[in-house]
């Protein structure tokens, strides 16, 4: 229960519905626990007409019924049974009233903290760094921001409604039924506090299962979005009765546990109604025993208003264990998202932010940076300085830490050790949001949105214009290609770009970034599924958008073709060789034999 806690602030929030519910529930409870006693009033009234009747005679009335037994003294036998059935009537109209106004209230309620509870944990979500995101499964995440919130919802709404109806229907009727005869009130409530233990040792398994269950539906969330995203590959090497089977496997389980979580609750039931079935029998036997017995105060009236107590309380009674069961499965879904929420990010916000102009001189002082999931060391002790306006290439081979650099630069990750300053502040000093605002970047791996073309190369920009659009697509060399497609700019794309091919993604992605209009751009290996020809135009186009910009440009080609400043060669995470193409291919046997292959190569693809 202590995990439910952190839903008090949404309770607080909306604690007028709150409140309302609540008093609309004693209402609507108070309207219907009136009708048992102007039964017996009316009953009693038929069987004092009788003849030879001896019964006790009972004043204890609530209020408003005494009122109405006072208003009926003086009007004939048909009469009152009219006026009685009448107000019968009102009174079963005001309590299904209130109790539509309770569930307008309360489950409205629950809706809305559902709403703010999803957007909660989605901004969270946003927030947390990348090692976060690797250490988790994305079936997971999805599954905590929509099972278990429809879970906690459940809590938030019906189980709330239902504890306080319960709470005021069972302290209306024993209120009411110690006034009219205690003793005759425990004996026939007496079978309650064994479902009171039945309950008890129900819910602890309950709570068990609960969170067993809610790891496997996890789990095969998980299973089902990575067969979805690598459907392609399952298919390529023929894995889907695999892939099949190991989901049936997962599937299965949680098939047993969730089964075994129904035949559990089934208990609640069966025991719930042969507890309510022994009470009314009890009514009826002890209160007729009594109704027999000379100077009792049990009158027929009186058996009627007990059994339709036992009646009222079927339902709340009943729902304990369902309520109950609500409560737990909410907990423990709320463990789960407390989990993640607790979760502190790694990249956080400076204190005092600063937002420098951003001009393109960057500075990297002797940084260190080790994985912490894999504890891989990706750079170590590494000095670079970069100047406005430089164009700057990083080469090496896969691992070396070029791609890490990129990051560290962007804050995806924090060094462990020296600093990267920009216009000579520290990074981490500089508004988080300011400081990517102000670098262009095409990742490594590529990503597009199922959207449409137009919207995915404006991406992160309040405002955009075709021609704009149009003008990056060319500089990226995929124009002509889009405007081949059937709808053109507005064609939608498969999730993740499926319905491309590597190439047109790549190049989607580079004029995504030419459009920010960056004074930083970093390209980190976005032509490796580019065709040579189309890697030259692209080369080409870029030395107009890229002028008067600090430009970086990770890869594992030599563009001959690109005048850069500097080129940097990378050896596991550090810098073996810098300088100029011409300077390199004297200095480094790195350079000079990826140079010699490439040419190879190149001379290769002309005999073809």
């Amino acid at each position: 229960m202590k995990h439910l806690k952190s839903l008090n602030q949404f309770l607080w929030k909306y604690r007028w519905r709150f409140f309302l519910g609540i008093l609309f529930i004693i209402l609507s409870n108070y309207f219907r626990i009136l009708a048992p006693q102007i039964t017996r009033f009316v009953i009693d009234a038929v069987e004092q007409k009788l003849p030879g009747y001896n019964g006790g005679k009972v004043t204890t009335y609530d209020w408003l019924v005494y009122e109405l037994v006072e208003f009926t003294r003086k009007l004939s036998f048909s009469k009152l049974v009219i006026v009685c059935g009448l107000v019968l009537l009102g009174t079963a109209i005001l309590s299904g009233f209130f109790l539509f106004l309770m569930r307008q209230t309360i489950i409205v309620m629950s809706r809305h903290i559902e709403f703010d509870q999803k957007n909660a944990i989605y901004r969270h979500y946003q927030q947390l760094d990348l090692s976060f995101y690797k250490k988790n499964r994305t079936g997971d995440l999805m599954n905590r921001i929509t099972e278990d919130v429809s879970r906690v919802r459940m809590y938030t709404g019906p189980a709330i409604m239902y504890f306080v109806n319960l709470a005021f229907t069972i302290t209306f009727c024993l209120v009411y039924m110690l006034q009219a005869n205690p003793k005759l009130t425990l004996l026939v409530l007496s079978p309650l506090p064994l479902l009171a233990i039945t309950i008890y040792l129900v819910n602890t398994n309950i709570h068990r299962r609960s969170e067993r269950i809610q790891a496997l539906l996890s789990k095969l969330t998980t299973t089902a979005q990575e067969s979805f995203s690598g459907i392609r590959v399952i298919k390529s090497f023929v894995q889907e009765k695999s892939q099949q089977a190991y989901f049936e496997e997962n599937s299965e389980e949680y098939r047993k546990n969730t089964i075994g979580l129904a035949k559990m609750e089934a208990i609640y039931f069966p025991t719930m109604a042969l507890m309510i079935g022994i009470s009314t029998l009890l009514t009826i036997l002890i209160g007729g025993i009594y109704a027999m017995q000379p100077g009792s105060n049990v009158t027929t009236g009186m058996l009627a208003e007990f059994v339709m107590y036992i009646n009222i309380l079927t339902f709340p009674v009943s729902a304990i264990g369902w309520t109950a069961s609500m409560i737990q499965r909410a907990a423990a879904s709320q463990k789960r998202i407390n989990e993640f929420l607790d979760t502190v990010p790694e990249i956080r916000q400076p204190v005092n932010p600063q937002r420098p102009e951003i001009k393109g001189n960057i500075l990297f002082n002797q940084i260190d940076f080790t994985y912490a999931h894999t504890g891989i060391k990706a750079i170590s002790n590494l000095n670079l300085e970069i100047r406005q306006g430089e164009k700057v290439a990083i080469i090496g081979r896969t691992g070396s830490g070029k791609t890490t650099l990129a990051q560290l630069l962007l804050r995806i990750f924090d060094t462990n050790s020296g600093s990267i300053e920009l216009e000579h502040i520290n990074i981490k000093n500089i508004d988080l949001n300011y400081l990517r605002e102000q670098v262009s970047y095409v990742p490594q791996d590529v990503f597009l949105f199922s959207d449409t073309i137009r919207n995915n190369i404006g991406f992160g920009l309040k405002e955009t214009n075709q021609q704009s659009i149009e003008n990056a697509a060319k500089a990226a060399s995929i124009h002509q290609e889009i405007m081949g497609f059937s709808q053109q700019y507005d064609m939608v794309i498969g999730e993740r770009g499926v319905t491309l091919s590597g190439g047109q993604k790549q190049r989607i992605s580079i004029a995504r970034a030419l459009l920010k209009d960056a004074p930083i751009i970093i390209l980190d290996d976005c032509l490796s599924a580019v065709d040579a020809k189309t890697e030259k135009t692209i080369i080409a186009n870029l030395a107009g958008f890229l002028e008067n910009k600090t430009s970086i440009i990770i890869t594992h080609r030599i563009f001959s073709l690109f005048s850069f400043d500097k080129i940097i060669v990378m050896e596991n995470g550090r810098i073996t060789d810098i300088g100029t193409h011409e300077d390199l291919l004297k200095t480094s046997e790195y350079y000079q034999y990826l140079y010699e292959h490439q040419q190879e190569e190149n001379e290769d693809e002309a005999l073809v």
